[in-house]
C-alpha cells in the first residue's frame, strides 16, 4: 500500500492549510471562542472549498473524492481547531439538502444504545439533527430536542447540550448506511486528531527554539529534545494508521475495513492526547496558563475521543477481530 500523496493531494493539503491558517490561526482562537465556536462566514468559505461535498459524487453536486482525500482535508481542520458540527455535516452530505453546500448545518447524536448521556454540539447553530439507531438513520428539527446548555463545556469551541430525551425522527436511510457513516465518521476524526498531534508537535518545536533558560534555547537540552522526538514518532505512527483508514476504505481488497478503521481511531487518539500533554509539559508553567493555545488542544482531543467511539471501544474491537481472524485461520 502506497502511502505517498499524489501532487493533488499535496495540493488540496496545501490549499486547506493556507486557508486554516490565515482564518483561524492560534491567536485567533480567543475570539472564536467569544462567538460561541461557530461562524457562519467561515462555513460558508469552508462549504465553497468543498469541505462538505468532498466524497459526495460529483454528479450530486459533490467533488468527488475519497476517503483518503478526506482524511487528508480533516486533519487540517484538526491542526487548526477549526470549530463547529464538520464531521457531522459532511457525512449528511447526499443524505440532507443543502448540507453539501454548507445552507444547511447539520450536527448528529450516534446512539448504538439510548441508556447513556444525550449530549449534542453546536444545538444552537444547527439547521437539522442526524440520529444514528441500530435500525437506520435518522433526521428531526433541532427544535424538537429538549434539553439545558451545559454551562462550562469541556472546549470552550464545542458548546454542548444535554438533552432529556430524543424523538423518534423520520427515517432516511437503512440500517447498512449507518455503519458505513459510523466507519466514515471514525475516520475523519481521526483525522482531526492526527493534525492535533501535528500542530502541538509544531507548537513545541517553535517555543523549545525561542524560550531560553541559562543563555541557552531550551530546546538545546537533551530532556527536551527526547520529549519532541516522542512527539515525532507519536506523530508519524498516527500518521500511518490514519492514512491506512483511509485507503482501506476506499480499496476494502487490501485490508480489514473495520480493524483499520478502529487501529487509526484507538492510535490517533492515544497519540494525539500524548503530544497534547507534552505540549503542556515543553511549555512549563506557561503551558497550564489561558495565554498558551496548548489547552485548546487538549480539550479538543478529549471531545473528539468519544466521538464515533472511544479508544478503548475500538481497541476491543480490534482484539475481537484479531481473536476472530485467529480461530479462523486455526
Amino acid at each position: 500500500m502506497d502511502f505517498q500523496l499524489t501532487e493533488d493531494q499535496e495540493a488540496l493539503q496545501e490549499g486547506l492549510r493556507s486557508f486554516c491558517d490565515g482564518r483561524v490561526a492560534v491567536d485567533q482562537l480567543p475570539e472564536l471562542e467569544k462567538s460561541g465556536g461557530f461562524d457562519r462566514d467561515l462555513w460558508g468559505d469552508l462549504a465553497e472549498m468543498g469541505v462538505f461535498g468532498l466524497r459526495l459524487p460529483e454528479a450530486q453536486g459533490g467533488v468527488g473524492l475519497g476517503n483518503a482525500d478526506g482524511v487528508l482535508v480533516f486533519a487540517e481542520l484538526g491542526r487548526r481547531l477549526v470549530p463547529g458540527p464538520l464531521v457531522w455535516s459532511h457525512l449528511a452530505a447526499g443524505l440532507i439538502d443543502g448540507a453539501e453546500s454548507g445552507d444547511c448545518v447539520v450536527g448528529g447524536l450516534d446512539l448504538p444504545r439510548e441508556d447513556g448521556p444525550l449530549l449534542i454540539e453546536h444545538l444552537d447553530h444547527l439547521d437539522r439533527v442526524l440520529i444514528l439507531r441500530p435500525g437506520g438513520v435518522f433526521s428531526l428539527e433541532p427544535g424538537e430536542l429538549e434539553g439545558e446548555a451545559v454551562g462550562v463545556p469541556l472546549d470552550p469551541l464545542t458548546p454542548v447540550h444535554a438533552l432529556r430525551a430524543v424523538p423518534q425522527g423520520e427515517r432516511i436511510a437503512g440500517a447498512e448506511e449507518v455503519a458505513a457513516i459510523r466507519l466514515a465518521g471514525a475516520a475523519l476524526v481521526s483525522g482531526q486528531l492526527l493534525g492535533i498531534a501535528e500542530a502541538t508537535l509544531e507548537l513545541s518545536v517553535e517555543y523549545a527554539k525561542t524560550r531560553e533558560q541559562f543563555d541557552r534555547p531550551i530546546g538545546s537540552f537533551q530532556s527536551v529534545k527526547h520529549i519532541l522526538a516522542d512527539m515525532f514518532v507519536a506523530q508519524e505512527v498516527a500518521r500511518a494508521a490514519v492514512y491506512a483508514a483511509g485507503a482501506t476504505l476506499d480499496d476494502p481488497e487490501v485490508g480489514e475495513v473495520e480493524r483499520a478503521v478502529s487501529t487509526a481511531k484507538a492510535i490517533a487518539g492515544e497519540n494525539a492526547l500524548k503530544n497534547c500533554r507534552a505540549c503542556i509539559q515543553v511549555h512549563g508553567g506557561m503551558g497550564y496558563t489561558w495565554e498558551v493555545p496548548a489547552h485548546y488542544y487538549l480539550k479538543r482531543t478529549w471531545v473528539l475521543e468519544s466521538l464515533f467511539g472511544t479508544s478503548e471501544e475500538h481497541i476491543e474491537r480490534v482484539a475481537a477481530s484479531v481473536a476472530l481472524r485467529a480461530k479462523s485461520d486455526d
